[in-house]
């Protein structure tokens, strides 16, 4: 069996998308990837993350926010950014680094309006599952199928 190649999710604050994708991908393709996630300004893991992605069965609570800088000497075979902001403030890693970016919305802004709890994490619902599926075909991009 190759061996797992090493992901790092980033975002601002991995406080949620960055986490849901580190989740994600433990849970769909623990065999096949060794995931992580860290922040370019690190904040708690958001609680309604952890509701929504224990809804479906994956376990963010024991999750720590981590500040990408400080893992820069790390050797990851790929680094995904999952929010524009990060996009540009990511550290550069050495070596042969493949870098992706997948812009997701950021589900604490859009559910800054809702009316109710419920209405909040439906947009944490929605960009969940949206991680999801490009989680779900990330191998496949990596070369890790």
């Amino acid at each position: 069996m190759p061996p797992k190649l090493k992901v790092l999710f980033v975002c601002t604050g991995n406080a949620c998308r960055s986490q849901m994708a580190e989740g994600w991908a433990r849970n769909l393709h623990g065999d096949r990837l060794m995931p992580s996630s860290a922040g370019t300004a690190p904040e708690s893991v958001d609680p309604r993350a952890i509701v929504v992605m224990r809804e479906v069965g994956v376990d963010l609570s024991g999750h720590l926010s981590k500040q990408v800088d400080d893992l820069v000497g790390s050797d990851f075979d790929a680094v995904v950014t999952v929010c524009d902001k990060a996009g540009g403030k990511c550290p550069v890693f050495p070596g042969k680094v493949k870098r992706l970016h997948a812009g997701f919305d950021d589900p604490p802004d859009l559910a800054a309006g809702a009316v109710d709890e419920e209405a909040a994490l439906a947009h944490y619902r929605r960009v969940r599952d949206e991680i999801r599926a490009f989680v779900e075909k990330l191998p496949g991009v990596l070369g890790a199928s």
